[in-house]
């Protein structure tokens, strides 16, 4: 239940057909809870969606980010969720530039083109950063398929492969998420090569399961791509929901894409109350 047992308003977005609940708690305290997540993540007795954003403030930059996933766990990072914040507070402000806290600590959004790219960071390819169980040569993992091993704030397994259309999504994903290699789960990426700095990609969530894209997942597949020589460091990817595009520079991973405002509603007490 929310501390004030009190109708709670959020915003429904999505990004690429990513799609989020967005609670802004800005000037009050945190309302999410594990089993706010969960009740609301659920698609047919709450609300429904892949990641749940809650904005609050903090006194270094214009707002911070909390993730959760429709499981009620955690999440270190959100591409998409963070883009559409983003937009908000910018539409909301007349701002072109904002400075934005998540676990990765102090990110940078931008309007450029009218398009919003968020800076998500530096990709992390050491072991422990990642995590891994232990130590390993994260651009060849020892899981079948040779993936690479990359974090953005989340743990991500990246598979290079000629049809990412023909992976059998769903069952090798939770496998891959479970598996003893990743102490903290894993995001699963599959990417195939269309043209020149062009990939194909589908995603299995840590959390949430297949989603429609994955915005921090779209950096870790364009860094995998780089890394092993596939494409540039710039990249477009098609997802199932729609196309992103990843810029990696000396200052981070940069992303843009589709930001959609669905509708505004209010959760009632009633609800809240038997969670």
């Amino acid at each position: 239940m929310t501390p004030s047992a009190e109708p709670l308003t959020f915003r429904k977005m999505h990004g690429a057909g990513n799609d989020f609940v967005v609670i802004d708690s800005r000037g009050r305290s945190r309302v999410t809870t594990p089993a706010l997540a969960k009740g609301l993540g659920d698609r047919h007795r709450g609300v429904g969606f892949d990641q749940l954003a809650e904005l609050h403030d903090d006194p270094e930059a214009d707002f911070a980010l909390d993730f959760w996933n429709a499981d009620g766990t955690t999440a270190g990072a959100c591409g998409n969720a963070t883009r559409c914040v983003a937009w908000l507070v910018m539409r909301e402000t007349g701002r072109d530039r904002l400075t934005l806290r998540t676990e990765r600590g102090l990110l940078e959004a931008v309007l450029r083109n009218g398009r919003v790219w968020v800076n998500m960071g530096a990709p992390l390819t050491d072991w422990r950063e990642i995590p891994l169980s232990g130590p390993q040569d994260t651009l060849h993992l020892p899981l079948p398929g040779d993936p690479v091993g990359v974090g953005m704030g989340n743990p991500h397994c990246v598979f290079l492969t000629h049809d990412a259309e023909g992976v059998a999504l769903e069952e090798q994903g939770r496998a891959v998420e479970h598996d003893p290699l990743f102490p903290e789960r894993t995001n699963v990426e599959f990417i195939s090569l269309l043209g020149k700095d062009h990939l194909r990609m589908r995603v299995w969530e840590r959390g949430a399961g297949v989603t429609l894209a994955c915005g921090s997942g779209a950096c870790a597949a364009a860094v995998a791509a780089a890394l092993r020589g596939l494409t540039g460091r710039q990249v477009v990817l098609d997802l199932d929901g729609g196309r992103l595009e990843v810029d990696w520079q000396d200052n981070g991973v940069w992303l843009t894409g589709p930001v959609a405002e669905v509708f505004t509603a209010t959760i009632t007490a009633d609800f809240l109350a038997t969670l």
